[in-house]
């Protein structure tokens, strides 16, 4: 990255030179934006609805001391009857209800005036007490801190002054792009469910101050929120952990902003033809493309070297030049979508496989079936060796038949005796047992 400050100066200066709108928006993606515009307005409304009542109590408590002093008059020494304008009232009230306290004036109160202020004071005391108390309460009401971080979103997005991509979900792989976007100076805008993650962007230190939005990606206004009907929108990556929402992050910006590129991630093959019918711009599938860099790097360990180098953040040193694998029978511990993405792309290469589905402990019986087969040469005709572990081949003896039967007993219930059933039984020729 260059100088910043030039670079700022020719972002300022250069702010509408060349700049092309991807992707035509759509009307409905234009009423959304609207309201979406108008919409954190709600905080406003929730601060009201959930501050009626102290505030009705307030006014209550400073209107009825107000016309209490008015109405309570005064007798001079000379039997003159003063009584205090409305003004005067509003004044004294403001300066005691506040407890700043500025003496007796437009002139000085007789008895029950002063009996008067003092009721005031206490009443005012707990009608602060209760609204304070109250607005307390609201900041730390989700709803309402989460209407103002939409607000405070809402504003950052729609004064964004440069193009911007959205980053949906913010794990790992969304922390390293983010990453490698301010180091290439470009903006983004983050959308994640979890709070904690949203939470987290301030703290990672990035160039630009960047927006981050709690919500689900799920409900088309928080794409719509997030800037996806922003002229300056260059593109989406859905890279969360769910391909349901990643499928339908993808479908919305097909509905609400045709053409608009979008890289998605998911790890389902159906899922990425489903992606793709909605003519997303790239699908990435972890699991493939990790058996497609093991098929690259068993070809030409310089090509994978060289691959790593240019799909690696600005700035990397050319890693060094891995060993070539090693060639015979490999085996596949595991079972699941990786476990197969890897067999099926090692068969591909034409290597040989042996796949064990048990874990650690079918490892073990394999490796001890392999080594009873080098020492006891497996007899003829006899068909191939179970991964799970070694075939037990029972031969039927000398002088006894083929097929016997075996007696087996019934587990007993208290009301019946046990009884016997009789079953058929394969080459092995043992009695009966009682």
């Amino acid at each position: 990255m260059g100088n910043p400050l030039l670079l700022a100066w020719f972002r300022l200066t250069h702010e509408d030179e060349g700049h092309e709108t991807k992707g035509r928006i759509t009307p409905e993606a234009l009423a959304l934006s609207r309201d979406e515009a108008a919409d954190p307005a709600s905080a406003l409304l929730l601060f009201l609805r959930r501050m009626r009542y102290p505030l009705i109590a307030i006014i209550l408590i400073f209107s009825v001391s107000v016309v209490g002093l008015t109405l309570i008059p005064k007798t001079e020494p000379d039997g003159t009857v003063v009584r205090m304008s409305l003004f005067d009232a509003f004044y004294v009230v403001s300066y005691t209800a506040t407890t700043i306290g500025f003496g007796e004036t437009p002139f000085e109160f007789s008895v029950a005036q002063r009996l008067w202020v003092t009721a005031v004071i206490y009443l005012s005391v707990v009608g602060w007490a209760y609204g304070i108390g109250s607005l307390l309460a609201l900041t730390q009401d989700r709803s309402f801190r989460r209407a103002i971080t939409r607000r405070h979103v809402s504003r950052k997005v729609t004064h964004l002054p440069e193009p911007f991509h959205i980053l949906v979900g913010y794990g790992n792989t969304t922390r390293r792009i983010a990453r490698a976007l301010d180091d290439l100076g470009r903006r983004f805008v983050v959308v994640d469910e979890d709070e904690s993650r949203t939470s987290s962007v301030d703290l990672d230190d990035y160039r630009a101050d960047t927006p981050a939005l709690y919500g689900n990606a799920r409900e088309t206004r928080n794409l719509v929120l997030a800037g996806l009907a922003h002229p300056r929108c260059e593109g989406v990556l859905a890279m969360t952990d769910d391909d349901q929402t990643n499928l339908d992050v993808t479908m919305t910006a097909a509905l609400l902003r045709p053409g608009l590129p979008v890289i998605a991630l998911t790890s389902s093959r159906e899922m990425a033809e489903r992606m793709r019918s909605f003519d997303a711009w790239f699908v990435v599938n972890p699991l493939d493309r990790f058996g497609n860099h093991l098929r690259i790097l068993a070809r030409s360990p310089a090509a994978y070297q060289l691959m790593s180098w240019l799909t690696s953040p600005p700035g990397t040193e050319l890693p060094a030049r891995r060993q070539p694998l090693p060639h015979g029978r490999w085996v596949v511990c595991g079972q699941g979508r990786f476990a197969d993405e890897m067999v099926r792309d090692l068969q591909d290469e034409h290597v040989p496989v042996t796949r064990v589905m048990g874990g650690a402990s079918a490892l073990a019986r394999l490796e001890r079936s392999q080594a009873r087969e080098r020492k006891e040469p497996e007899a003829s005709g006899s068909g191939p060796s179970t991964v799970g572990g070694p075939r037990r081949v029972v031969a039927p003896r000398r002088g006894r038949s083929r097929s016997c039967t075996r007696r087996t007993w019934s587990r007993p219930s208290p009301s019946s005796r046990p009884r016997t059933t009789t079953r058929r039984t394969c080459g092995c020729s043992t009695r009966p047992r009682a």
